[in-house]
């Protein structure tokens, strides 16, 4: 950190504690919700989500070739598949906008091309099976059917519009990338590169996997009720993998890899988690800005209800399947369906918290044009589907 953003820093704290009113009531209850927002993101979350998602990121910074990541996210790549590989990808990682944050700077690191890498960034915690399942059974099919197609047609779109926009950028990214060395040769196989890379996935997986809806049946509720069971096995598969196949400082480079991803943007996620918890709250919970003003200003199918519930989804944090039952709520106190569609497409996708580690990876300009196209978007859509929806 430069000595003028730590001076800065100081600054803006000593104005916070001179100017801030602590004393009124709101203000009170506003920090409190800050915090406790922050404790239930630590409690639910980084254990079980963004330490996982750390060191898959830390993995692909030093085990997965500049090579591959070009050959399916580089700005050269073919872009039939590597859209189509990265427009579906949340249907594997069932993530939120924040875990997403770590495996998407792993590949942009690597040299993946900017429109690639955010259509990525958008559909890890958009496209998300579980999420989409339950919004059709307790919102409705028609809204779980509208959220699924506009999720991948988003991931797709937004990925273009950020390869046109910055087009130049990543030209120049690529020819930099001419003049690599040759990559080193490695004691394993693709094979079983690919295994060690599925493990952890799958540990991620299983460990983030939510509680399904009460009354639930089938396989969900079983899959629930076994995933400690099965993600301690996966990590002892992963132990073995690690013994067997990888050296002692292959490991300390993929440790020190995931520390590097870890130092970068866990302060900014916390700091985005405080403001966003001061501002909005959590769900039921008021802060600064009570949740009526929010369920006033979205009923209806007008362009201004349609904007401001994707501007509102952009900037309050969801945790993952949260957005469900918060919209179960503002449904049934007026909220329209096309802002419920603009709110679900932008709101799992996009953050307060993320926006400040994205900036932090690809640069404020670039940050501000992909949230501009995913509000903008997600404002059409809203007002197209509560147009048909009537």
């Amino acid at each position: 950190m430069k000595e003028r953003t730590k001076l800065l820093l100081i600054v803006l704290i000593f104005f916070a504690c001179y100017y801030v009113p602590w004393a009124s009531p709101t203000i009170r209850q506003s920090g409190l919700e800050a915090f406790m927002m922050l404790q239930e993101y630590a409690r639910q979350h980084v254990l079980t989500c963004l330490i996982p998602a750390f060191f898959i990121a830390g993995a692909i910074g030093v085990f997965v070739s500049q090579g591959a990541v070009l050959k399916y996210f580089g700005a050269t790549a073919n872009k039939i598949l590597s859209y189509s590989v990265a427009s579906v990808s949340g249907t594997i990682l069932a993530v939120c906008s924040c875990t997403v944050l770590p495996l998407f700077a792993g590949i942009y690191a690597r040299g993946a091309g900017i429109g690639p890498a955010t259509a990525f960034l958008y559909s890890g915690p958009a496209i998300n099976v579980l999420a989409i399942v339950l919004t059709a059974r307790i919102l409705g099919w028609q809204l779980g059917l509208a959220r699924a197609i506009g999720a991948v047609v988003f991931a797709i779109i937004t990925g273009l519009l950020m390869a046109f926009f910055f087009r130049k950028d990543d030209a120049n990214r690529a020819v930099g990338q001419i003049y690599l060395p040759d990559e080193e040769e490695k004691g394993r196989s693709l094979l079983q590169d690919g295994l060690y890379m599925l493990t952890m996935v799958l540990i991620l997986i299983f460990a983030a996997f939510a509680r399904p809806a009460a009354g639930s049946t089938g396989i969900w509720p079983a899959i629930f009720a076994a995933k400690w069971y099965i993600t301690v096995g996966l990590l002892i598969v992963l132990g073995i993998m690690l013994k067997s196949w990888f050296t002692k400082d292959e490991c300390v480079n993929w440790v020190d890899s995931t520390w590097g991803f870890m130092k970068q943007i866990f302060p900014l996620l916390g700091a985005g988690v405080l403001v966003a918890g001061f501002m909005l709250g959590r769900p039921g919970h008021p802060a600064l800005i009570p949740e009526h003003y929010i369920e006033y200003l979205v009923g209806g199918n007008s362009l201004w209800a349609n904007l401001f519930a994707s501007v509102s989804g952009a900037l309050m944090y969801f945790a993952t399947l949260t957005e469900v039952p918060i919209l179960q709520g503002l449904i049934g106190s007026g909220m329209g369906k096309g802002p419920a569609l603009s709110l679900l497409l932008a709101g799992p996708a996009l953050s307060l918290p993320n926006m400040l580690v994205i900036g932090s990876v690809i640069g404020v300009k670039k940050t501000a044009v992909f949230c501009v196209i995913i509000v903008v978007l997600s404002t059409i859509a809203g007002m197209s589907y509560g147009w048909i929806a009537g």
